[in-house]
């Protein structure tokens, strides 16, 4: 497989990387891709796309295209793995994704790539290869700051849930370990992401979740890190184990470099991490949550005397009273012709706007404490309302996060080090359940 060139793009089509490995197409093939791309209706465009006997393979990352090209009938799905091993890279190696921390450390992203493709053919993405080689130092976007608690989803030691980290802790570049006096330490992320669609009579029609844990390991070198999962996961339901609430997933699978021979037995992953950021471990739940819903809908949607139409919303959120979830946007399409919007909101840290583009109510609710409610009432001025364009009211779409919960009751049990590293190591660990789509019908 060869590839021609590899550019990254911002999402207003400034030209941030350009490497030409072989020569075979001109510099403004960066101009085509991008007019290609810009000139598609809807939010995902292809991955691959075609000008005469250039083929452009695409990924987006951090509000980027990161494109490669190619004039072989190489494999796309070859060029795409590749691309998102880029990415990782530039994570690794840049602390973050964005247009800022890509211009500030482009000198460091050209040698990434010097030592990653050669005349176009690929030599390595493996961090700990590469460690070896590059020697221009990261440019932090965001100094680290360990006393920075401004955001909510914050890691938690693995001894003391109590002392934490901010998330940014986990987004500085793996050189800078160097920097900070060889300080050690591994942050584990367990992120779930939810699908659910809730009827409007309150039964749950669909309801799936999926699962990663990801490690970022900012150790100079670790020989062996040991991941005690609940002693009561089960993968199907033919494996239900333990006298406690079981912990359930239909589906589950490794990278490769874990070793598992301690897991059917103890529930224990085995893996020697390299530095920079992997997924040790991916799990799928299908129709099935193990406790309520985190949140439910209960709508009155009416015409007035003046022929405004009226939305009256209770959301309800079912999570334990300890638990809070941020971000919370609930987005109600209404119907064509919406004019205004006037509200009335049950406390004043939320917002509502009407999106004309999107033809939608959003409503913001920053921070949900467990086991309360909130409401909100909607008036909209909609000329010719009739009883045809009251049906386009809905199904409402809901987004949040919830930090310090996982929706399948996953836990870590124990990270282990060994040998025990000398000097002063820190282990960190976080779970956060996304919204990936949660919709209700009304």
């Amino acid at each position: 497989m060869m590839i021609s060139q590899v550019f990254i793009l911002s999402s207003k089509g400034d030209h941030l990387i350009y490497k030409d490995f072989r020569g075979e197409a001109g510099r403004d093939a960066v101009n085509i891709f991008y007019e290609k791309v810009t000139a598609l209706t809807g939010d995902q465009p292809p991955v691959v796309m075609n000008h005469k006997d250039l083929h452009f393979i695409h990924v987006r990352q951090g509000g980027l295209y990161w494109v490669a090209t190619t004039t072989a009938d190489s494999s796309p799905f070859t060029v795409i793995e590749f691309l998102n091993r880029l990415t990782a890279l530039v994570k690794d190696y840049c602390g973050s994704l964005s247009e800022k921390s890509v211009q500030m450390n482009f000198a460091l992203i050209y040698e990434l790539l010097d030592e990653v493709v050669d005349y176009g053919y690929i030599q390595t993405t493996s961090s700990d290869v590469l460690k070896n080689f590059i020697q221009t130092e990261a440019v932090s976007s965001r100094p680290f700051s360990l006393f920075d608690l401004s955001n909510v989803a914050l890691f938690g030691a693995e001894t003391q849930q109590s002392k934490v980290a901010p998330s940014s802790a986990a987004t500085r570049p793996i050189q800078s370990s160097r920097e900070q006096g060889g300080k050690s330490e591994i942050f584990v992320d367990v992120i779930e992401r939810m699908s659910v669609v809730i009827g409007s009579n309150g039964v749950v029609m669909k309801a799936d979740i999926e699962g990663e844990i990801k490690v970022k390991c900012y150790m100079p070198s670790c020989s062996e890190m040991r991941i005690g999962l609940n002693e009561e996961f089960s993968i199907g339901k033919s494996q239900l184990r333990g006298y406690g609430s079981s912990v359930r997933v239909d589906e589950c699978s490794f990278h490769q470099a874990v070793r598992l021979d301690e897991f059917d037995s103890n529930r224990i992953l085995r893996l020697c991490p390299s530095q920079g950021e992997q997924i040790v471990m991916q799990y799928q739940l299908s129709d099935n949550l193990p406790s309520a819903p985190p949140f439910r809908l209960f709508p009155t949607i009416e015409r007035d005397s003046g022929g405004r139409l009226l939305m009256y919303l209770k959301v309800r959120c079912d999570l334990p009273p300890k638990s809070t979830a941020i971000n919370v946007c609930a987005s109600v399409p209404v119907p064509k012709g919406s004019v205004s919007l006037s509200q009335e909101l049950s406390s004043p840290d939320q917002s509502a706007e009407l999106k004309q583009q999107s033809r939608a109510v959003e409503w913001k609710i920053p921070r949900f404490t467990g086991g309360t409610q909130l409401s909100a009432l909607f008036k909209l001025e909609v000329p010719g309302l009739s009883s045809a364009s009251m049906l386009e009211v809905g199904p409402v779409g809901l987004s949040f996060e919830l930090p310090k919960l996982t929706a399948t009751g996953l836990q870590i049990r124990f990270l282990r080090l060994s040998p025990v590293q000398p000097g002063p190591s820190q282990r960190w660990v976080r779970y956060v359940t996304h919204s990936d789509s949660y919709i209700i019908r009304v």
